[in-house]
């Protein structure tokens, strides 16, 4: 069997920046274990599969080590693929998970692929010990989200400066955690840790955004914000907090065209 396999690095206009992940279309699914060996074999921090059904797509996303809820960053990937390759005249593209609903994205006339998520619900917490230490901080607040925690720190010089340790961080039951602050020459900035998923730092979260914004928006006032992930690769996105749905913005390029052998 032959699978053709797209590599986009997304987030970015610039190939080897920002972050990469694989796509898939597919003419219909595959068994969840072969996806997943797929996933371990590309070895990036998604590999989303996407198949067709009527007039939309439905997508799931898969980490070298495990199947997750949401991935923002290979979700922008697939429209990409879909939107260059696939449905050339197309303005949007709904999408549908199992576990997260409906995702739509939509192409700007400036080359943004504005894609349009649930709003994660969050509630403050206690701090937690266990996870300040892995981290090396004390955070101002804690809060739990449907999948991640998100710490909030004192400025960006604490989240640049953060060196986990990431064998303590995995003992740590989520799919990851966000460290984030107000930014220095954006709203806010973060970062992501998820070794419990296969992923010691994700260069580029858009998942993680859905949590960050919402909060963001709430202490800073304001629904529209611009948003920059610390990793070594980086990120620039643009957030808008609509309620109960989320909005972030960003670009992609394509880097590797291939075939899978299986």
């Amino acid at each position: 069997m032959k699978l053709k396999i797209f590599q986009i690095d997304a987030f970015t206009d610039t190939v080897f920046s920002c972050n990469p992940a694989a796509v898939c279309i597919l003419d219909s699914w595959l068994a969840t274990p072969l996806m997943q060996q797929i996933a371990a074999e590309n070895n990036l921090a998604e590999t989303a599969f996407v198949v067709k059904n009527n007039n939309r797509y439905e997508i799931r996303w898969f980490t070298p080590e495990v199947e997750v809820d949401l991935c923002g960053h290979a979700t922008l990937a697939s429209a990409f693929v879909l939107f260059n390759y696939f449905i050339q005249n197309a303005d949007t593209i709904n999408f549908y998970s199992s576990r997260s609903g409906t995702l739509t994205v939509e192409k700007s006339d400036d080359s943004y692929l504005i894609m349009d998520f649930p709003a994660d619900v969050l509630t403050e917490v206690d701090s937690i010990s266990a996870l300040n230490k892995a981290l090396g901080i004390k955070p101002k607040h804690t809060f739990k989200g449907k999948t991640d925690y998100l710490l909030i720190c004192e400025n960006q010089k604490e989240i640049e400066h953060i060196k986990p340790d990431f064998f303590e961080l995995d003992k740590i039951e989520a799919r990851g955690v966000i460290i984030s602050a107000k930014g220095n020459e954006v709203d806010f900035v973060s970062r992501f840790f998820a070794p419990q998923s296969g992923i010691p730092e994700d260069p580029v979260t858009g998942s993680a955004h859905t949590t960050l914004t919402p909060y963001w928006s709430e202490v800073l006032g304001k629904k529209k914000l611009s948003a920059k992930q610390l990793s070594q690769r980086g990120g620039e996105l643009i957030c808008e907090d609509l309620g109960e749905r989320i909005k972030i913005s960003g670009k992609a390029v394509s880097f590797l065209i291939g075939e899978i052998d299986i």
